[in-house]
């Protein structure tokens, strides 16, 4: 710059730069060429302010990084939490976990056992299945073709009735039919659309044959059929069938209803089903063939394997929970000299919520419960120095064994209030409510991190209205300091020219 314009500058300088503020824009250079004019490297002092401005985002950013970081720990506690939940639940019903097994391989019949059933061994005899019933129409030289021709009546509809058992028992299956229904193929249709207790098909015998079939859905004498054709005489001759009082030429039957009839131990069984059940208690036999006069041995042992099974799960949930919460809620000091806490620190560090969770659930583990066993420990299941659970195989199969009843009773209580289980099972089922701790800790978490992204917000349009403020003053100065210095020149060789 000419040492006469900077003379002039020293002289006048606040008049000059007033008066040049108002220069128009259009002599504003772009912001890549800042300072190209004027030699005063605006572009790089823009850069700098611009990165200083930005700064302002970073704590900003940091605390949204870690309320990230804690939402995301507390969605890995709440699963973890969830599976010891789960655990305590199927605990909480231990009356339902089987304490026997079935360890006989039968022929005539299978079994299965749920929690109610007692070791022993029964001898049984199976003398005859259930059996659905039958019934079958005479020949017929057409499926299509319309086995009657009156004209339904308003008042008394064509209508084919299934009468099935008796009394308080007695089912009925009303079927309306058109008098475009009356052919095999139309009564079959109109029959299994209603879904009931009796089912329709066609069978042909031949080319020219065929023949309608009505089956009982359901095994068992009381099931077995009569069935009516109402307001259509005709039909009725053809279709109508009643054991008690049977005509030529109406539908016969093929198969007999039957119940299924066995021996346990020598007490006669009778059902309508081949799905025995209670007989006996507990036992639920599947019927699959006959074995009259060959009684076979059913051997229903003991079993502690679903119950401790259920015992370790619940462990196992419980220690990775606590796995999770000390990794959650890890302190490492600090190197020495050094200004920001150790990386490897737990994101849910110094967590109030968590550590009452934590506390809470370890002062329930050596809560008394009551009864034969009165807590964990008395069944076989202690605290280590870290908080976790052991089991002790030995005397946690000793009660299994010798107390399966006290278990359960352990575990479930009256099944409302008390109970290792049923208690265990409410504190967590709390926590993870919606009301509950871990809901209320990830809620305000997000209205943390909601508050976070408004400032964030806020701080970027503050910013980016900084820097554009920047950019209109850099360029407003380079053209001033580029017309000052032009002009500067200008003079120089005027008076250089008057000098001469």
């Amino acid at each position: 710059m000419p040492a006469f314009f900077i003379k002039l500058l020293g002289a006048g300088a606040d008049n000059s730069v007033i008066g040049l503020r108002s220069l128009k824009e259009n002599s504003m250079a772009s912001v890549s060429a800042l300072g190209v004019g004027s030699n005063l490297k605006l572009g790089d002092l823009l850069d700098n302010l611009t990165q200083s401005e930005q700064g302002r985002l970073t704590p900003l950013t940091s605390q949204q990084t870690s309320y990230k970081a804690k939402l995301t720990a507390w969605s890995v506690v709440q699963s973890s939490v969830q599976k010891v939940q789960s655990a305590a639940e199927a605990l909480s019903k231990a009356q339902n976990i089987a304490t026997t097994k079935v360890t006989s391989t039968n022929t005539a019949f299978t079994a299965t056992i749920d929690a109610s059933a007692d070791a022993s061994n029964y001898s049984v005899e199976v003398t005859q299945l259930a059996q659905a019933q039958s019934l079958v129409s005479g020949k017929f030289g057409s499926k299509t073709d319309a086995l009657s021709t009156l004209k339904s009546d308003a008042d008394n509809p064509r209508t084919l009735v299934f009468t099935q058992g008796s009394g308080d028992k007695q089912k009925i299956m009303s079927v309306t039919l058109g008098d475009d229904q009356t052919s095999l193929t139309a009564i079959r249709d109109a029959v299994n659309k209603q879904q009931g207790g009796v089912t329709a098909s066609i069978i042909q015998a031949d080319d020219n044959t065929f023949h309608l079939s009505f089956t009982a859905r359901d095994t068992g004498e009381n099931n077995a059929m009569r069935v009516e054709v109402t307001g259509d005489s005709d039909l009725n001759t053809q279709l109508g069938y009643d054991a008690k009082n049977p005509i030529a030429g109406k539908m016969s039957e093929t198969v007999a209803a039957k119940d299924a009839e066995l021996k346990i131990n020598d007490i006669e069984i009778r059902r309508s089903s081949n799905t025995i059940t209670g007989a006996p208690e507990g036992v639920t036999l599947n019927l699959t063939q006959t074995n009259e006069g060959k009684p076979e041995q059913l051997k229903v042992a003991k079993d502690t394997a679903p119950m401790k099974s259920a015992i370790k799960t619940f462990v196992d949930a419980y220690n990775s929970l606590q796995t999770t919460i000390n990794s959650q809620t890890k302190y490492t000091a600090a190197d020495k000299g050094s200004t920001t806490q150790n990386s490897s620190n737990g994101d849910l560090l110094g967590d109030g919520t968590l550590r009452s969770i934590q506390t809470q659930l370890r002062s329930m583990l050596s809560a008394p419960v009551g009864g034969d066993i009165a807590n964990l420990a008395s069944l076989g299941i202690t605290q280590d120095v870290t908080g976790k659970l052991t089991i002790d195989d030995t005397k946690l199969d000793k009660n299994l064994n010798e107390k399966p009843a006290s278990v359960s009773a352990f575990f479930t209580g009256d099944g409302k209030e008390t109970g290792f289980g049923v208690v265990t099972n409410k504190l967590l089922t709390g926590f993870l409510g919606d009301d509950g701790a871990i809901k209320s800790a990830t809620n305000g978490i997000d209205k943390t991190l909601k508050n976070i992204d408004d400032r964030i917000k806020t701080t970027n349009i503050s910013i980016n209205s900084t820097i554009e403020r920047y950019k209109k003053q850099f360029t407003q100065l380079d053209g001033l300091v580029n017309q000052l210095t032009n002009t500067g020149n200008y003079l120089t060789k005027q008076f250089d020219a008057m000098s001469s």
